[in-house]
């Protein structure tokens, strides 16, 4: 019998089964369409492409509420371009601290202290599920951390942790929660992100905001080793003003960029930031009451207000899975996300590789509520298909 004759195989199917964490699903009603008045075959140092470039510079002011005074380039290498830029080009000015309570943060970790092999980097760390103790943070120190956990679904609550009259700069990976979560741009000096998350965007893309103290950072302190030509902001100790303008580093994709335009536009046709966090948290808000009544599933994130309204990680709890060793605990998840995926219900929601065995469910705007409700019954039933 097949899972589809199996009478405890719910009915109702999403009508989207993409539920990956990035690139995530397209905007509702997307189509290739929408790139028809792509700058194809031009060069993006023509006026039509620095003019694409430049107005989804100035639409992601708009969208999210960037001040004016402050900076916004399109950079290469998705956020992971965007992110070591900054570290590479501004840390080792005085001491640095770096936050990891997930993957990602530690891979900054790496790169600051192994790579850069900064001296004076205090790191602070804690396990999956939880943040470090945030009030005890130097904020004279530069201080590099994730907003938006995407591997573990948990991210900070607010920015009041952070100092309003810090000596060091804020360097915020804000990747998965650009877009989804009010980010206080007055208490962060560098925001990363690329638009492949919350706006469902193409990959390869970041986007590096700075703030005017960033800018006085980068136009007063040149750092000890060499930085490679995608990383050099600043020429003869002045910013390189042409990125923050759409004279991108190196190519971009103008088919990208077009893409990322047609999703601001949606945004903006939402009522903006405001339209797009009312739609991830009414996403959240759909799992949260799945979770509230089923035995066998809990948030990754221990504390309510840090859990992530984006990446949505979700522990298995059921006694006899947890008993398990954490192999066969990955096999168990895998053999549920098997059975979703053979259905055509749910695509790319096993956990991060580097995090605790569990699911992890993209509930960013993009994402229909209804399609969540609609995958929920049937998450229930993979788990008791696998258990059998």
């Amino acid at each position: 019998m097949t899972a589809r004759q199996d009478a405890a195989a719910p009915q109702v199917r999403p009508l989207n089964p993409r539920f990956s964490s990035g690139p995530c699903a397209k905007r509702p009603g997307w189509s290739v369409d929408s790139l028809k008045d792509a700058a194809l075959g031009r060069s993006h140092r023509a006026t039509v492409g620095k003019s694409k470039l430049k107005q989804a510079i100035d639409l992601t002011r708009a969208v999210l509420g960037v001040p004016d005074d402050y900076r916004i380039g399109i950079v290469p290498a998705s956020d992971t371009g965007a992110v070591e830029m900054a570290l590479w080009s501004m840390l080792g000015a005085r001491p640095a601290t770096l936050l990891a309570w997930e993957s990602f943060g530690a891979g900054w970790v790496t790169d600051v202290v192994k790579q850069l092999k900064l001296d004076n980097a205090d790191v602070v760390t804690a396990d999956y599920g939880k943040l470090p103790d945030l009030k005890q943070i130097d904020f004279d120190h530069d201080v590099v951390f994730t907003w938006n956990g995407t591997t573990s679904g948990v991210r900070v609550p607010n920015g009041d942790f952070i100092a309003a009259d810090r000596k060091g700069l804020t360097i915020c990976d804000a990747t998965s929660a650009a877009f989804a979560q009010d980010l206080p741009f007055t208490k962060l000096d560098v925001v990363t992100f690329s638009w492949q998350k919350v706006l469902g965007g193409e990959a390869a893309h970041g986007v590096l905001i700075l703030s005017p103290r960033a800018v006085e950072r980068l136009e007063s302190y040149t750092p000890p080793w060499p930085l490679p030509k995608i990383f050099r902001l600043t020429k003869a100790g002045k910013l390189i003003d042409g990125i923050f303008q759409g004279a991108t580093i190196n190519t971009p994709s103008m088919l990208c960029v077009e893409d990322y335009l047609d999703a601001l536009k949606w945004s903006q046709s939402l009522g903006g930031l405001a339209g797009l966090m009312s739609r991830a948290d009414a996403n959240f808000a759909a799992i949260d009451r799945w979770v509230g009544v089923t035995p066998w599933v809990d948030f990754l994130a221990s504390d309510p207000a840090t859990r992530s309204n984006t990446s949505v990680c979700l522990s298995i709890v059921d006694p006899a899975v947890a008993a398990m060793a954490e192999d066969d605990q990955r096999a168990f998840v895998k053999r549920m996300t098997g059975l979703l995926e053979t259905e055509g219900v749910a695509f790319d929601i096993g956990g991060y590789r580097d995090a605790p065995p569990g699911l992890r469910i993209w509930a960013g705007a993009t994402v229909e509520t209804g399609d969540l409700e609609a995958l929920i019954p049937w998450l229930d039933w993979a788990f008791e298909q696998a258990k059998t």
